[in-house]
């Protein structure tokens, strides 16, 4: 290398991989969740600071263009490998190979030491950005969002432990990234626990939330909202916004609402559980088969994913914002509610445990028992002056986290890594 280059910490360009799942996917189905919510708006905010940002994802479509530029400095390449459709991420080890050739492809044809650093999200992208740092002298961060060992130590009755190739994997990375982004300080301990990760290459790098876009709304805007939905002041409405998939708890909705009615009838007969989102990997006939199992298909209702100013309106819209996750490194959908004004039900669990201030934004509950969950809805149900102050809260809480801020974090992180690389490299050539 030049010595221009093994001075330089001028952070110009960045490199992300996102394998599994594209950042312009619709949250809330398939493999498409917080991850790309993430991914996108940390890209938009590292562009607003002059920082070029090319996001590597697999293609999903023959349709898709090779490269897409969604915003002024923001370019995502859809990178051919394997059929286009038919996989889920379970199949995607078999396709890394295709992927890092064609990433690498791609550096061919740019002038060296085009990017400064690459910032890999989830394992099957760690694996990738493993093989590209090397080759093209760079350091690799790395966010894994969730951890194999976490998930398999909390699984639902119906989900399937992660794969031991997956906990490998995630071991490699955690052993040769040059840095480790957490979403809280929790995951860092269990980073550091799980996987013997080094604390002092761990930063804390929350995510944000769009404060624009989820903000409380007008009482006409609800109303307008409820009536669509067929809501009126008699119904109380939980949402639960995300995949449906056992992993994230949908079905504790469901059983905590029929554990309450065998105790409350007239009170459960006013609930509304509201699910907006996708089957995932999993039966989509499932929630609503169980919902009519427990005698509740006439109040479920189960509605399409949808995003921005549509998925605010919903928040804005309902009671409270239920996150029944098993596991969550941090939990997007709890800090979108929250923007807007609305309490959360959430479990004591990773992340929820930052993203949520128990009595103060909303509630945290102890695992998945009905009775808990049951408590914990008739005990927001019965009280709308409660709902209120924690919807005060809730939105106060929000306004710690931004996408900004998560931007600034991470630019601070990209900073002192590659100053300590530049330093690290003079002391090199300098004892040569």
């Amino acid at each position: 290398m030049s010595p221009r280059r093994r001075h330089n910490t001028q952070l110009r360009r960045v490199a992300l991989l996102s394998v599994h799942t594209s950042p312009l996917a619709q949250p809330g189905t398939g493999d498409a969740g917080g991850m790309n919510v993430y991914v996108l708006n940390t890209a938009k905010e590292l562009s607003k600071r002059g920082v070029e940002v090319d996001i590597f994802t697999r293609a999903t479509a023959s349709t898709q263009p090779l490269s897409h530029r969604p915003m002024p400095g923001v370019t995502v390449y859809h990178v051919p490998a394997g059929p286009y459709e038919g996989l889920n991420k379970n199949d995607l080890p078999s396709q890394l190979c295709a992927f890092t050739a064609g990433v690498l492809r791609t550096e061919a044809h740019r002038p060296e030491h085009h990017w400064d650093l690459i910032h890999s999200h989830y394992w099957l992208s760690g694996q990738v950005g493993w093989v590209a740092s090397e080759r093209w002298g760079v350091p690799l961060v790395h966010t894994f969002h969730t951890l194999a060992k976490v998930k398999n130590a909390s699984l639902s009755e119906d989900e399937t432990p992660e794969p031991q190739a997956r906990i490998i994997g995630e071991q490699q990375i955690t052993d040769i990234a040059t840095r480790l982004h957490a979403n809280t300080c929790s995951e860092a301990r269990e980073l550091h626990s799980h996987y013997g990760a080094d604390l002092q290459r761990i930063d804390i790098v929350p995510p944000g939330v769009n404060l624009d876009t989820y903000q409380p709304r007008t009482h006409d805007r609800i109303a307008a909202t409820r009536r669509a939905l067929g809501l009126d002041d008699h119904h109380i409405a939980i949402a639960f916004v995300g995949r449906i998939q056992p992993a994230k708890g949908p079905d504790t909705i469901l059983k905590g609402i029929a554990d309450l009615s065998r105790r409350r009838p007239e009170l459960a007969g006013r609930l509304v559980p509201i699910f907006i989102g996708g089957p995932s990997n999993s039966d989509p006939y499932w929630l609503p088969k169980l919902a009519a199992e427990l005698g509740l298909s006439d109040s479920a209702m189960f509605l399409d994913p949808r995003h921005g100013s549509a998925l605010a309106d919903l928040y804005g819209a309902v009671d409270m914002v239920a996150v029944p996750s098993h596991n969550e490194s941090f939990g997007l959908v709890a800090l979108e509610a929250q923007a807007g004004g609305t309490p959360v039900l959430a479990t004591r669990t990773g992340g929820l445990t930052t993203a949520v201030a128990d009595e103060y934004s909303g509630l945290l509950v102890d695992g998945h028992h009905p009775r808990r969950w049951a408590n914990a809805i008739e005990a927001l149900a019965d009280n709308p002056s409660w709902r209120h102050r924690l919807g005060r809260g809730a939105r106060e809480h929000s306004r710690g986290f931004s996408w900004s801020a998560t931007a600034g974090k991470l630019i601070d992180s990209y900073g002192e890594m590659l100053r300590e690389r530049a330093a690290s490299r003079v002391m090199t050539s300098d004892r040569l």
